[in-house]
């Protein structure tokens, strides 16, 4: 039995009894008393009553602490969102489903987490989740029958290192985090559309946040992506750069009157030179010497990514990868990968990463040599980042 209306086992319906019994005292201040919604609880916990109460209560604390209730009509987010935050929904798919597209390529995630604050973003996606809902809500009246989930496309084209950065990874995992814990069963499908090489990296660093249920809802397409999107979502409804006949009133393919493309944020929206980071290591370089920390890449593809900054002055840094294994070697006996320059990581704390096309030895290099006066501390974290198949390898 599928654990929806209409379609309960003896055992699910004595679930769905004792469950609106035990939490008859919350019952009015939830967003619906229907059975629709409160059967989303039980399934996202297999049916387990205990887990789904203690789900519901800890949702409606969240409702309460994010004032969810007005967040749609008091609350609009910061202007540099609303204009660079790619994504927006764009038709319904053939079952009446409201469909989202998020468009990854274009975004700038740096240029956004020094624009606006991380609760901005988590605020501005339990905006667009609400809204969603309530125009689940309207399909649901619409059409007669009962509209829950909505139909989600990514389109990845573009995604790059700049969208592997640490703190946006970490705001983008407690959005996640954010819509498990507190929309159950809002998700109908996922389709994944021109997933570059980079794509299982990335996935493998987000997909810890999401669980065994809504892994299963993803579909990543190939190059018939069009032609599946067109099987799930009516031409009609679907705009024409993505395979579809929707245009917007001017005729634009994009519809960038429903879906915002983003962009790179402008300089004047900064309000911060850095993002807080908490680093892993730190290390004292005394004046004229330099600091080697080697990291052995096994797989092709992988992704070595770094973050540091510097305590009073600048220092210098490069990515060298070693000709001889098992043996200290000179910077000028090194494959330069990243060329070494002085960065003012004192200031500004700078990060970077790099796809390391070969396996070997790749050495990161802190040099303070040019320095005759001062030592430098440098706090800092570097990590290898792998595929799902490179991990199991």
């Amino acid at each position: 039995m599928s654990g929806r209306v209409g379609d309960l086992s003896p055992k699910q319906a004595e679930a769905l009894a004792q469950f609106r019994e035990r939490i008859q005292d919350i019952l009015q201040q939830l967003p619906s008393q229907q059975d629709h919604f409160l059967l989303r609880w039980l399934r996202a916990r297999s049916f387990n009553v205990q887990k789904s109460e203690a789900m519901l209560r800890k949702h409606l604390e969240f409702r309460k602490r994010m004032k969810v209730n007005i967040i749609t009509t008091d609350w609009q987010p910061p202007e540099v969102i609303t204009r660079y935050l790619a994504g927006g929904m764009c038709g319904y798919d053939r079952e009446g489903s409201p469909v989202w597209y998020d468009v990854i390529g274009p975004l700038d995630p740096k240029g956004l987490l020094l624009s606006a604050t991380k609760q901005d973003f988590i605020k501005t996606k339990i905006r667009d989740t609400e809204l969603m809902q309530k125009e689940c809500e309207r399909q649901s009246e619409k059409l007669g029958r009962h509209v829950e989930s909505i139909t989600l496309i990514y389109d990845c084209e573009g995604l790059g290192l700049k969208h592997l950065w640490k703190p946006a990874i970490e705001a983008y995992g407690e959005v996640l985090t954010m819509f498990e814990e507190n929309y159950p069963e809002g998700l109908k499908r996922l389709f994944l559309i021109k997933a570059p090489k980079l794509f299982p990296v990335a996935y493998n660093l987000v997909k810890h946040f999401l669980c065994e249920d809504t892994r299963r809802k993803i579909i990543i397409l190939g190059a018939n992506w069009q032609e599946v999107l067109r099987k799930h979502i009516d031409p009609e409804q679907l705009p024409v750069a993505y395979g579809g006949k929707l245009t917007d009133p001017d005729g634009d393919p994009s519809c960038k009157t429903w879906i915002n493309y983003g962009g790179e944020v402008p300089r004047s929206y900064y309000v911060q030179d850095s993002v807080k980071i908490q680093y892993e290591q730190s290390i004292t370089i005394s004046r004229g010497s330099s600091h080697q920390i080697d990291y052995e890449i096994l797989f092709p593809g992988s992704v070595l990514r770094w973050q540091f900054a510097s305590d009073g002055a600048d220092i210098g840094f490069g990515v060298f990868m070693k000709t001889k294994v098992g043996e200290r070697q000179k910077a000028g006996d090194m494959l330069e990968v990243v060329p070494s320059q002085r960065y003012n990581s004192h200031l500004v704390p700078e990060d970077g990463s790099i796809t390391c096309a070969d396996p070997g030895v790749y050495v990161l290099r802190f040099d303070n040599t040019y320095s005759v006066l001062h030592s430098k501390k440098i706090s800092f974290t570097v990590e290898v980042l792998l595929s799902d198949g490179q991990l199991q390898s």
